[in-house]
């Protein structure tokens, strides 16, 4: 196995100076926006509260039905920011309240690009029901797509996040794919600012014909590339665990985060378009649904 370089550059640190949460003003989305206020916080952030307004293309024929209805979301979408303003949650920062209507990605691509966004912030339901899998797909089409950082609160996601947010805990995700070396880059950024223990994992799927002798020379050489990721040891100021582990990749991921006591999961999620919203059950957005802390999607 040929040796990579070190991939993560010396004493870069991860900024987070423009956040965008994206509500639909659930209890799904109330949690992320938690999640939201606690990073701006923790990183000095400005924080972008957006509602985009989806029309469904299931409009009545009737030119007048249609902008009754129309009118309404908007009306909705006034009262819900409005409530949230209200509320006194983001007092201190520095904020902005964004209504948009139009096709989800496309609209949140160009409020990205406009207000130069570090981090989305979502909340998804899961995927136990009709409404709940339209949910977690618009969730799947934003963290598919997105060339930022994306943090995912699951509805398994279990406390409430900390007044400035902690991740004491890091379990970074990788299969060695193309984004490699940018998902190592944040998990490792984000240990070394929060003073975490970070462990690194990878699950090799299973083989028929792995001899014991095999399985360790596998684990022996997954792990390598695992430290090859990071700097020099002396240069860390984080904890690092290297875990390998043949088995299904979402129940593993899962398992471990369970072990280690996660706060935080980074991984990658390669670009799904096509297909975002018809195929739910891929490895990223099942990690997601079911993990007990939010996830971090980092695409290349």
């Amino acid at each position: 196995m040929i040796a990579t370089e070190t991939h993560v550059r010396e004493g870069k640190k991860v900024k987070f100076s423009n956040i965008l949460v994206a509500t639909d003003f659930s209890p799904a989305s109330d949690r992320a926006l938690d999640y939201g206020i606690s990073l701006a916080r923790r990183y000095n952030s400005k924080i972008f509260v957006t509602h985009v307004i989806m029309h469904d293309g299931f409009r009545p024929v009737a030119a007048e039905v249609a902008c009754d209805s129309e009118a309404a979301d908007r009306r909705v979408a006034q009262q819900g920011i409005g409530k949230i303003e209200k509320s006194g949650r983001l007092l201190g920062l520095r904020q902005e309240m964004v209504i948009a209507e139009g096709p989800l990605w496309p609209v949140i691509e160009e409020l990205v690009k406009k207000y130069e966004i570090d981090l989305i912030v979502v909340g998804t339901q899961g995927m136990s029901t009709l409404a709940k899998l339209v949910i977690g797909s618009n969730t799947e089409q934003i963290f598919r797509q997105s060339h930022v950082p994306v943090l995912t609160v699951g509805p398994a996601a279990k406390g409430e996040p900390l007044y400035e947010a902690e991740f004491k805990n890091i379990l970074f995700a990788t299969d060695f794919g193309a984004g490699a070396e940018r998902e190592a880059e944040f998990a490792f950024s984000l240990a070394q600012e929060h003073h975490s223990k970070l462990t690194l994992l990878n699950v090799p799927p299973y083989a028929d014909d792995f001899s014991d002798e095999a399985v360790a020379r596998k684990r022996a050489q997954v792990t390598t590339q695992l430290r090859e990721l990071l700097p020099n040891a002396e240069e860390l100021h984080c904890l690092p665990e290297y875990i390998v582990v043949i088995g299904e990749p979402v129940d593993e991921i899962l398992r471990w985060a369970n072990m280690v006591q996660a706060d935080l999961i980074v991984m990658g999620a390669k670009t799904r378009k096509g297909l975002v919203g018809h195929v739910p059950h891929t490895i990223a957005h099942r990690v997601v649904s079911a993990a007990k802390c939010p996830v971090l999607t980092v695409r290349p």
